[in-house]
């Protein structure tokens, strides 16, 4: 009995030693050496999300869908500011929106842009800037709000194209 056991317990170390190592040679991930200080507190911020949304759906305080709808949301934001990160290799995130075709009216009111017209780098309503989709389970249009001197500049352009 005791070689069953003895057995049995090497088989689940062998097995844990192969995940992890399969983990670990996974490919390129987000490593804490990779991102400076503002970019991990941004994806720790994620992180401290997902786990709310784990735990409220350990409680069977919210239903499946909205527990899957927000943990796609999450992985969508966490996509978007990694790949920013990387593409301009600078400790800097805007304030990023993720939201689907039907949450539209959440940023931008009873009429919202239509979300097939959307272009990449398109400023929206001088209060965000269009960045791309995301497809995370589902599809989520990101947004980078602007900062209230890049609103006031899009503001003045706007009001100076409308005078004669």
């Amino acid at each position: 009995m005791a070689t069953i056991k003895g057995r049995f317990s090497a088989f689940v170390l062998l097995a844990c030693c192969a995940l992890t190592s399969a983990n670990a040679n996974q490919g390129p991930r987000a490593d804490a050496d990779e991102f400076g200080p503002v970019v991990r507190a941004y994806l720790g911020y994620l992180k401290n999300e997902q786990e709310v949304v784990d735990d409220r759906a350990s409680r069977r305080e919210v239903s499946t869908s909205y527990y899957r709808h927000n943990s796609n949301r999450i992985r969508a934001l966490r996509q978007m500011a990694i790949k920013l990160a990387r593409e301009t290799d600078n400790d800097y995130l805007p304030e990023l929106e993720a939201v689907s075709v039907q949450e539209m009216g959440l940023l931008f009111g009873s009429n919202p842009p239509p979300a097939a017209r959307l272009k990449p780098g398109e400023v929206v309503r001088n209060t965000f800037r269009f960045l791309g989709v995301v497809r995370s389970g589902e599809t989520f249009y990101l947004f980078a709000r602007l900062d209230p001197y890049e609103q006031a500049e899009m503001n003045e352009k706007s009001s100076a194209a409308v005078r004669p």
